[in-house]
Order: structure tokens, then sequence, then C-alpha cells
């Protein structure tokens, strides 16, 4: 069914399980593939530096952060978002528009969410509790970005580059400068990958007064900045390898993630954006599942512990 279609049909009342599938719907709760391999890749490496050894249940409690912290962010955006998105055809067929989820329940699980984020920061140590707070204030400042600035993508790159930080510091419970260049890595490449993806909403964005680099300086700026980003990603990642004494697979997997990125370049092109979503959903998935790959192999044979 298109998102037009969806739009116009009548909302359907779920019972409990379908309101839940209904909500993990909402938030895609799959493109959680696109933050946690970091988080894993910083949580690892901080294992590796403190004894070698992988703490499961510490790795557990940030999984629980991350995800719990995603949706949050996830909700909150479609709630505050349900207006413009109810002006989009691409969008149009969002549960929140369709009624599919009521406000009602997609506040409701943003805060059981919001809170397992919370309960899991408390478990893994104080820093990682008082920062916490830190952490949620870019996840809802986004989404009103895009009503205020040209540049709600750099707010997003703000938003995602905490998270390989916090999975540093639940480990260790201290600052790390290397935390910092492999967030600052994620952060540059989301807020890239969210300038192609932003370039399909121009004609809608521009038509209802939505900001954003595209809707502004036009799809071609756009994909330019995306470039830009990405070449900035690949720099940081080279940096965070040679700041964390990385071996041989991690820099095998800084040249998957570089031929990737070339590969998402050249198929999306200003006057065709029809292999959009390849490149956003499937190649940016791909990239980091397979540095992350490449990351656990690479400490694995300098000698972490399982």
């Amino acid at each position: 069914m298109t998102a037009s279609a969806s739009a116009g049909a009548p909302a359907v009342p779920q019972p409990g399980g379908g309101k839940v599938r209904a909500f993990l719907r909402l938030v895609l709760i799959e493109h959680s593939v696109f933050a946690l391999p970091f988080a894993y890749i910083a949580s690892l490496t901080a294992m590796y530096q403190e004894d070698a050894t992988v703490h499961w249940t510490e790795l557990l409690l940030v999984t629980v952060a991350m995800v719990g912290l995603r949706t949050f962010a996830m909700a909150c955006n479609r709630i505050i978002d349900r207006e413009i998105d109810a002006r989009n055809p691409r969008t149009a067929g969002r549960e929140l528009v369709t009624g599919a989820v009521s406000v009602r329940s997609a506040w409701t699980g943003a805060l059981v969410a919001l809170a397992a984020f919370l309960g899991a920061a408390a478990l893994l140590n104080p820093l990682c509790l008082a920062l916490a707070p830190v952490a949620v204030v870019p996840m809802v400042v986004y989404p009103y970005g895009k009503r205020f600035t040209n540049f709600p993508h750099a707010i997003l790159g703000l938003a995602q580059a905490i998270g390989p930080v916090g999975a540093w510091l639940a480990v260790t419970g201290a600052w790390s400068w290397d935390a910092v260049i492999l967030g600052l890595a994620v952060g540059v490449w989301i807020g890239g990958f969210d300038l192609i993806f932003a370039c399909q909403d121009v004609q809608a964005d521009r038509a209802h007064g939505v900001k954003s680099v595209p809707a502004r300086f036009g799809i071609p700026a756009a994909l330019h900045g995306a470039r830009a980003c990405h070449v900035v990603t690949t720099a940081l990642l080279v940096w965070y390898a040679l700041a964390t004494g990385a071996g041989v697979f991690f820099w095998a997997g800084l040249l998957i993630v570089a031929v990737a990125f070339v590969y998402e370049h050249t198929i999306v092109r200003p006057h065709d954006l029809s292999r959009l979503n390849r490149a956003f959903f499937t190649t940016n998935g791909f990239i980091g599942v397979a540095l992350f790959v490449c990351a656990l192999t690479d400490l694995l044979v300098r000698g972490l512990s399982l």
C-alpha cells in the first residue's frame, strides 16, 4: 500500500500485541543497526584497554540504554512532526497520521523507553546517570530544528555522536578523547547520510516551510555536503584507529567503509534519486555492521577474551 493510500485509510483498532507492533513500526526499531555497532565498538575497545575481557552485563546494559534512548528519540520525533508528516505524501502513511498509533500510546512508549534508558544508565555507573539528561536534550531538540535552522542534520549528528561516548563511559566511568573521536565520526557520518535522505522531501519541505540543506540550497549542494561529511568521517575513523592502536582487521574494515561510501555516492545523483533507499538503508546499515565485525575480529586477535 502506498503512503498516500495509507493516509486515506481509516484507523484500525489494534489489540494489545498489535499496539506494541505498531509502536515498533512507528519508531523503526530495526534501524538501531545504524547506532548499535559503534556503541559496541566503543564498549569493547574500552573493555580491551581495561582488562581485555568482555563484561557481558555491561554490554547488555549498553544495549538497553542505546535502544531505549533511540526509541525515545524516534517517538518524540514522530509525535512532534505528526502534522508535518500528514502534509508530506511520503510520510502520510505513518502510524500517528493514520491513527494506527494514538498520540497517547506514542507518549507512553516514549516514556517507557526513556525509563529503560535511565534505568540502564543508573545500573552502569554514577557518571552515566549524571550525564543522561545531556544525552536526552538533543534528541528532543532535533525535531524542532527543522523549524528554525537550515541545518537540522547537524543537530541529528550531535545527538548520534553521544552514543559511542556514552558507551565508553559505561565501561570505564571516565572521560576518553578516543571515544570522542569515534563519536564525532558517527555524528558526521549520520549527519551526512541524513543530507542524502532529506533530498527526497525537497518539494514538500519548500511547500510547507520545513527547513533543511536540500530545501534551502538544493539537492546538488546537499549531495556535495554529504560527500564532504563522509570524507571527514573516514579521516576521523583513521584517527581513531591510530589513537587506539588498531590492528590489521580494523584497517581492513576502514577500507570496506571507504569503498561503501564511494558506492553510496555513485548511485545517488541530483537528478536520479531512484536508488536513494538503497544508499540510505542498505549501504549505511552494511557500513555499521561491517566495521563492527572487523573491529571485533581485530580486538579478539589482539587478545580480547570473551
